[in-house]
């Protein structure tokens, strides 16, 4: 992809990883920069158009889609943690998560899909987790199994189309969602390099980080070998 004629949206993109990206979109020197979040009034980066998005809402995905109309790429960051039991977690929260998590990607994919088409085709980047492979956060790690295997499914049902999917999985980022964790981290600006790297080079994955790589390592153990490996 000629990133220098991209035009790129970032749900999100107000924090985190998001603002990351948008920034990184925005050294590549595409075309435009989309920065998507529920209050666009938190879209601080200059030189970026901000854009009223809620990905829980299909009304507002619609809107947003609506006001567009010129996007190559879509970055499907948006999300959540709540990480709940599957026991004695509540389920509002679980589903609260599923709708953030996996809907929500899938909202946003399926009223975009037609402009990428229009536009010659393109890309779609959804951000998983290295606990796509690990079912270690409760309820998250569900949301981004799913994410991941829809994914999949995107990239057989949109590759004769002319629209790529790329999986992003990441482990820990030093992000607000990641404050409470004492553990190593990656930058967030060093994930997103990673993305343009691989939206550039029309990559399917990208393993942003050591753990996210020994996830996918994992794999074929056996289950019990896998966890026991993990808790040690």
């Amino acid at each position: 992809m000629d990133l220098k004629q991209a035009v790129v949206l970032v749900t999100g993109g107000n924090r985190g990883i998001g603002k990351a990206l948008v920034a990184q979109a925005q050294a590549r020197g595409v075309r435009k920069v989309y920065a998507a979040a529920r209050d666009p009034r938190t879209v601080t980066a200059p030189g970026v158009e901000a854009v009223a998005l809620d990905v829980t809402d299909p009304e507002s995905v619609r809107r947003a889609a609506e006001r567009t109309g010129d996007v190559t790429v879509l970055v499907n960051n948006a999300g959540i943690y709540v990480g709940a039991s599957y026991v004695t977690g509540d389920l509002v929260d679980i589903r609260r998560e599923f709708e953030t998590n996996f809907y929500g990607p899938l909202n946003v994919t399926r009223a975009f899909v037609p402009q990428l088409l229009a536009n010659g085709g393109g890309r779609i980047v959804n951000v998983h987790s290295a606990l796509s492979w690990v079912a270690l956060g409760g309820s998250y790690s569900a949301t981004k199994a799913a994410l991941w295997s829809a994914s999949d499914a995107l990239r057989l049902e949109l590759a004769p189309r002319g629209i790529g999917v790329t999986g992003l999985h990441v482990g820990y980022v030093d992000t607000d969602m990641a404050a409470s964790v004492d553990a190593p981290k990656i930058s967030p600006d060093a994930v997103a390099v990673q993305v343009f790297d691989a939206i550039e080079q029309d990559r399917d994955e990208v393993l942003a980080d050591d753990t996210s790589r020994g996830a996918k390592r994992s794999l074929t153990a056996e289950p019990g070998e896998r966890y026991a490996r993990v808790a040690a």
